[in-house]
């Protein structure tokens, strides 16, 4: 039986306002769960509640209603704190706000460091979480000489070198190339793959949501869509109706399928296109 890692419970969240003016909820009954071992993308405009979603999780912030659990752990209750962060890694839009070291191992070290790992343990964990990110030839480099790609794969190491069951990623690829940002997905489906680790990446890149088995999609603070990526996005018009995009494939297959072509809308991948347009032209 699969475990919900992450459950919203009516959850809903008010910034105080400095203001005599009642705040709106950034989030309001939010009903959601996340199952171990899923890939899940989230989407949303600027100001829809995306952050405020993935800073509940990580218990940086807490509930004004309602409840969120974290691997069954209530993060309102403040002996669970310690068990909910190794639990749930965060990784930032900027990497270099999260390196902390001058050296790529030292950095990936200082996190289960902190946690009180032993040193020989330390050193297997560096070893395997920069193995993971194909980042072990750069142990001794300094990160700043590093690619913004090669950053946040190294931001992502660390986090995995404290072996949570769940990263959050919040706008984690929104500051790179897309050299950068192909890297850093690749990476994370591998984790999600290979090592069951739950992936949570909230982006406004809408062809990320291809390494995706979940789209949730947020808007005033709430969840108004959840299905797979084909379910969701093969409603064009309703995605461009909430002032978002579809991945360039879909789009394209939108406007041929406009001009009189017969083409599912379902596609979301370039390969996938490949094979549909060329049985047309056979």
């Amino acid at each position: 039986m699969t475990m919900n890692i992450i459950k919203f419970d009516n959850t809903e969240y008010k910034y105080k306002s400095h203001t005599e003016i009642e705040e709106k909820p950034a989030v309001s009954n939010l009903n959601l769960e996340i199952e171990q071992g899923q890939f899940v993308v989230v989407i949303g405009k600027n100001g829809s509640g995306k952050s405020t979603f993935a800073r509940l999780m990580n218990a940086l912030i807490l509930p004004t209603k309602g409840a969120v659990y974290i691997n069954g752990l209530k993060t309102s209750e403040d002996e669970y704190l310690w068990d909910i962060r190794q639990c749930v890694g965060m990784v930032f839009q900027n990497p270099d706000n999260q390196i902390v070291a001058t050296s790529v191992e030292e950095d990936v070290a200082f996190g289960p460091e902190n946690l009180g790992v032993p040193s020989n343990e330390i050193k297997a964990r560096v070893e395997d979480s920069l193995k993971a990110v194909g980042m072990s030839e750069y142990k001794k480099s300094a990160p700043h000489n590093l690619s913004g790609g090669q950053k946040q794969r190294i931001a992502i190491a660390g986090i995995l070198a404290m072996k949570p069951k769940c990263i959050i990623l919040d706008e984690a690829t929104s500051m790179l190339d897309p050299v950068g940002r192909k890297e850093v997905l690749e990476v994370l489906k591998k984790l999600n793959l290979e090592e069951n680790i739950t992936i949570i990446h909230i982006t406004h890149h809408m062809n990320e949501a291809i390494y995706a088995d979940r789209v949730v999609i947020i808007e005033d603070g709430k969840v108004i869509k959840d299905g797979t990526p084909r379910e969701i996005f093969a409603d064009v018009e309703g995605i461009k109706k909430l002032g978002l995009d579809v991945p360039q494939v879909t789009e394209l297959f939108y406007e041929l399928k406009k001009e009189g072509f017969e083409l599912p809308l379902e596609i979301i991948d370039v390969d996938e296109a490949v094979e549909v347009l060329r049985s047309l032209l056979i």
